[in-house]
């Protein structure tokens, strides 16, 4: 494990995605921690301007910032998109290249 401010050798990710509404969000999150494949989600209400079909779309949709360990991440992708109304669900990660000594520990714990 490395300490705060080192590199943490791409062993993390964020995972981004979005939801109609709250109560898919906290749905989706709550199985995906509850399976430990996530150790946590925070979900936030957001407006989302987008090009669907040869439309521009615009919608209130909530957003969901989900952590874990790298290795999670098809697992991830999959319970997302089996339990998503979207056709196309946004599902998009990002490396953590830094983290808090502990807090990195605690997702490495909570994923287990």
């Amino acid at each position: 494990m490395s300490v705060a401010g080192d590199p943490v050798s791409r062993a993390f990710v964020a995972v981004y995605t979005t939801f109609p509404d709250l109560e898919t969000a906290k749905s989706v999150v709550n199985g995906l921690v509850k399976k430990r494949i996530a150790a946590c989600g925070n979900i936030f209400r957001i407006y989302s301007i987008y090009r669907w079909r040869g439309k521009i779309e615009k919608s209130p949709e909530y957003g969901a910032l989900i952590k874990t360990r790298k290795n999670n991440y098809r697992a991830l992708e999959r319970y997302i998109k089996k339990n998503h109304p979207y056709e196309v669900p946004e599902i998009i990660a990002w490396n953590l290249e830094l983290g808090q000594k502990d807090y990195l520990s605690w997702i490495t714990e909570a994923t287990r």
